[in-house]
């Protein structure tokens, strides 16, 4: 994975809304707007959503190996992409942590939900000016 400079990182700090990408059973792209965090050193972004979203689903039926996704924002000229492996993960701590990351992001802290979960994705390839 390239090394990105502390402006890219910072941008992935900023309130910024995101896409996510899935693939559907039938291979066609499914995209929505979601809030990511970005672990850079981990290598790992987040997605908090509920258990029966579509993007949850389509995850799943990837199989226990993880299905490719990306995620991109864009703010005018700059933008970023990250693209791994992503897994629905539902334990308790992970979740946690996914909604602590959201909220310090995003300067709010989401609802209550007991069907949240987080998506977990996997960086493997990062893109984007910096």
């Amino acid at each position: 994975m390239a090394k990105h400079s502390e402006q890219y990182l910072q941008f992935w700090r900023e309130r910024h809304l995101c896409t996510l990408t899935t693939l559907r059973p039938d291979g066609s792209p499914h995209m929505v707007p979601v809030g990511v965090t970005y672990d850079a050193e981990a290598g790992l972004a987040r997605v908090i959503t509920g258990r029966s979203s579509a993007k949850v689903r389509n995850v799943l039926a990837a199989g226990p190996e993880g299905a490719r996704v990306a995620v991109c924002q864009v703010d005018g000229r700059r933008w970023a992409t990250l693209e791994g492996r992503a897994r629905v993960r539902t334990e308790p701590e992970r979740v946690a942590e996914a909604v602590r990351r959201y909220a310090e992001r995003y300067e709010r802290t989401p609802r209550p939900n007991p069907a949240r979960v987080v998506i977990e994705i996997a960086v493997e390839r990062t893109l984007g000016n910096d």
